[in-house]
């Protein structure tokens, strides 16, 4: 991650930089980087592990441009897959300004925290210091003794440069932590053009969208053996205008038959309402009118086969 030097006007101060979300699956890290954005760019889900890739999110300020990196929740792997994901949150960690450590509010602190709150210890005692701050998040679902509380436990839990608590879905707080993260990050010019959000490319993007869809209400087995590539997307031939129709062709892979006929659903009443769902927030995302054809298929046992997990961009 490259800086260029600051060439702020003289007497101003803009700062630019790099902060990581960083917890266990589900802390709410996804929604607290929505919120903060002021827009979507990361899926959620109540189902661990919803994130697989480091979404960059940018707040833009007169005084500052954050990106918000967004990783997969650090957790005790059974499959390679989850291997990659703990090693693409260590790699990103080693690269940022200043790292936020998501504690839910409405959960006691755990092993998984300790582990967490151990890694980034050693990562505070290496060449690079980075200051990590604490924050509590869903402090909309406790009282404020329960909210103390847990601040209690989280100041115990290490050494924190801040300890902030928020509701991502209330707005509580979002902005205060906006500002603490802003004075962790150096002085520099903007990074990203102004008025960008996320630097993920579109395909991306809509292959999450299908995959948060896919992943409402499914059995507790299925949300990790999911994975979601974009085909192509392309304007209709013939459709012309200033809001030409898309022709967006995407593929569900799952690891067994069971699971492809859960997916699909009874006379394919599942996969209509995933279409349903996501093109919505496809169209948004796009700018355009959409048709969207979705297939499902078998990439038995992926989770565990390096060349397959590469092929679906892992």
């Amino acid at each position: 991650m490259t800086r260029t030097p600051t060439d702020a006007p003289e007497g101003t101060v803009h700062r630019s930089g790099f902060a990581c979300f960083v917890g266990r699956p589900n802390a709410g890290k996804s929604t607290l980087t929505n919120a903060l954005v002021g827009q979507k760019v990361a899926i959620t889900s109540d189902r661990p592990q919803t994130t697989r890739h480091t979404i960059r999110g940018i707040v833009n300020r007169p005084d500052a441009q954050l990106i918000l990196v967004d990783t997969p929740g650090l957790h005790r792997p059974r499959t390679l897959l989850g291997e990659r994901l703990n090693d693409l949150v260590r790699d990103t960690l080693s690269e940022v300004d200043v790292i936020a450590f998501c504690l839910p509010a409405d959960q006691k602190i755990g092993p998984g925290d300790r582990y967490i709150a151990n890694q980034l210890a050693e990562l505070k005692g290496g060449r690079r210091s980075t200051p990590v701050i604490a924050v509590v998040t869903k402090a909309d679902l406790v009282s404020h003794e329960e909210l103390a509380m847990h601040l209690l436990a989280v100041d115990q839990l290490g050494e924190w440069a801040d300890i902030v608590p928020v509701s991502a879905k209330g707005g509580y707080q979002v902005s205060t932590l906006a500002d603490v993260l802003v004075t962790h990050l150096p002085e520099g010019v903007e990074l990203y053009p102004d008025g960008e959000l996320t630097d993920e490319p579109e395909a991306v993007m809509v292959a999450e969208l299908v995959r948060e869809a896919a992943l409402e209400g499914v059995r507790d087995e299925l949300p990790h053996s999911l994975a979601v590539v974009v085909d192509e997307i392309l304007p209709r031939e013939g459709s012309n205008g200033s809001n030409p129709l898309l022709d967006v062709r995407v593929n569900i892979f799952v690891e067994r038959d069971s699971q492809k006929a859960i997916i699909i659903g009874r006379g394919g009443s599942r996969l209509r309402h995933i279409g349903t769902e996501s093109r919505r927030g496809i169209e948004a995302l796009l700018g355009n009118r959409v048709y969207l054809d979705l297939h499902v298929k078998v990439a038995k046992d992926w989770q565990r086969d390096p060349k397959q997990m590469r092929r679906l961009g892992f």
